[in-house]
């Protein structure tokens, strides 16, 4: 058996003193998770491109990764699923109030830590706090760390 994780990427992204979540549905359940901006990365997709896709297509905001925050290994017992997630820092850089965000998404939104905290039984893994927290301890890696080869 070949076992492969999900390869998922994020962004975090502060301004003022908060931070950019979404609010998501997670399936029939009417509960509401909270998480970065993040999902699966594409085939074709550099992981950067990955990470700036996700951020327009839940929150409508065009990102703009500057460092690598951190790759992080995490093994959901809920679903049995490991996931390999690389998340980015950096800033947004312009907001479309129209863009149709991804089925699912609720809203998204911008919360101070206090609040983040607060909603922490309700993240969508570990992973939103300690990424928030490696962020606010300044871990970051050149973005450079990262080589793209399409050739075949």
């Amino acid at each position: 058996m070949i076992w492969k994780p999900n390869v998922t990427v994020a962004a975090v992204v502060e301004q003022k003193g908060k931070f950019l979540l979404v609010e998501e549905q997670q399936g029939a359940s009417s509960e509401t998770l909270f998480n970065q901006p993040a999902g699966h990365l594409e085939p074709g997709e550099s992981i950067p491109e990955g990470a700036i896709r996700e951020a327009m297509e839940e929150t409508g905001y065009t990102f703009v990764p500057y460092w690598l925050q951190g790759v992080y290994n995490w093994h959901s017992s809920a679903n049995d699923t490991t996931y390999l997630r690389f998340t980015f820092s950096g800033e947004v850089t312009d907001f479309d109030p129209d863009y149709q965000l991804d089925t699912g998404i609720v809203s998204a939104g911008w919360y101070d830590l206090y609040e983040i905290e607060k909603l922490t039984h309700r993240h969508r893994s570990p992973l939103v706090m300690q990424c928030i927290q490696d962020y606010l301890t300044g871990q970051r890696y050149p973005v450079e760390l990262l080589v793209q080869n399409n050739n075949n």
